[in-house]
């Protein structure tokens, strides 16, 4: 805790082409080493690219799929008397949200063979039809929370 008093976090700057805040956290966590045009042109074409196959708005898309992938629980260690414990917790929006973004990320890069565009594109789509790595990651961290759910009380 700061003495100083709250620290306010930094406003996200709204993408350029849907004006939306959660985009624009989207391009900076595609962005490596600092080349954010290189991931701007890999979330739009992504976008595009979904939006054709699904045959609606790219914004729709996206929104639907991050619905599907944020995770409503998860759990967290905590030491009680020796032992650690898989405590599940509810998950704040926003940490919901950055969680189906990296997971979204994380499962089109492990994909190989394609461009970065298209993988996130096929993510994005298989997230739209709720299936795919990402929601996958999204199952076992609410089964681990289930199986953990004698645990609850523990909560801090």
């Amino acid at each position: 805790m700061p003495r100083g008093g709250r620290i306010n976090k930094n406003k996200v700057q709204p993408d350029e082409v849907y004006k939306s805040d959660r985009i624009g956290r989207f391009i900076n966590y595609v962005m490596l080493h600092g080349k954010k045009d290189k991931a701007k042109d890999i979330v739009y074409t992504a976008l595009e690219k979904a939006s054709q196959k699904v045959s609606d708005e790219p914004i729709n898309v996206f929104e639907k799929a991050m619905a599907v992938i944020r995770p409503d629980v998860e759990v967290r260690s905590r030491r009680v008397g020796g032992a650690n414990y898989q405590i599940p917790v509810p998950v704040p929006q926003r940490r919901g949200e950055s969680l189906a973004m990296r997971w979204l990320i994380e499962a089109a890069r492990n994909r190989k063979g394609k461009p970065m565009a298209d993988n996130l594109a096929e993510e994005l789509i298989n997230a739209y039809n709720e299936e795919g790595d990402a929601v996958k990651k999204k199952e076992n961290v609410h089964k681990m929370a289930e199986a953990n759910r004698a645990f609850a009380h523990f909560k801090w």
